[in-house]
């Protein structure tokens, strides 16, 4: 039951399961969702459940519901819109109601915690990049090439060690301001230049090396690093 869902874990497994089940009726199975949202019937909402299974229904009747609602009435526009365009518009509202749901049970986590799962979540293609076909478009980390923490390294394309020490004459504090917002892509801790960091050179994301296992000695011996989720996905391939 997804309200059992509890921690960072659980939340994520519970958003990729309904992300899933809406995918499928979105892509694989559009037809048979296309012919259930017959414009004729009443409001119709789409579901996605933890099981991986979609469903078109009606909205629930308590008041107030158990998990915040999906879009009502995706029915309404079916016939009035390209479907490529309906089926584009039914994806963001999805997303939106996904994105929802995630945070409606992660209402007691911590801040970290959320901070975490979001970067979970964002590490995902959203519905209406994959329904539209759309690849995402990736940031640039924030720590730029030439203005890094202290022993943070990353590599440029011929696979040559790049490490730049911090700035001579700037201290800690203009340093962390200006690296605010960069996020530790394992354990969404903020940046710190106290600390040494490691820039994945497939999904450019950046870690605390202590999070990833990697120390400063060992980073000089590593032609190209791929972090534990880029190495799982090689892996499959």
């Amino acid at each position: 039951m997804a309200a059992s869902a509890r921690t960072v874990e659980e939340i994520f497994k519970d958003y990729s399961a309904r992300r899933t089940a809406i995918l499928r009726a979105l892509t694989l199975d559009v037809d048979q969702f296309y012919g259930l949202c017959d414009p004729e019937k009443e409001n119709l909402c789409l579901y996605g459940h933890p099981n991986e299974s979609w469903e078109v229904a009606l909205p629930a009747e308590e008041v107030p519901p158990e998990l915040p609602e999906p879009a009502l009435g995706i029915n309404f526009a079916r016939d009035g819109m390209n479907r490529k365009d309906w089926l584009s518009l039914v994806a963001v509202h999805s997303d939106s109601w996904l994105i929802s749901v995630a945070f409606y049970l992660a209402a007691r986590l911590n801040r970290n915690e959320r901070k975490r799962l979001y970067i979970m979540i964002n590490d995902l293609p959203t519905v209406f990049e994959e329904v539209t076909e759309r690849k995402p478009v990736k940031d640039k980390p924030s720590i730029e090439s030439g203005s890094k923490s202290q022993g943070s390294t990353k590599r440029s394309s011929d696979g040559q060690l790049k490490s730049s020490p911090k700035t001579a004459g700037v201290d800690d504090e203009d340093d962390e301001d200006e690296h605010g917002e960069t996020h530790c892509g394992s354990c969404g801790g903020n940046y710190n230049a106290d600390e040494f960091w490691i820039g994945c050179d497939v999904c450019e994301r950046w870690f605390h090396g202590k999070c990833v296992k990697i120390t400063p000695a060992k980073a000089e011996s590593i032609k190209q690093y791929k972090c534990p989720s880029c190495s799982t996905k090689s892996g499959r391939q």
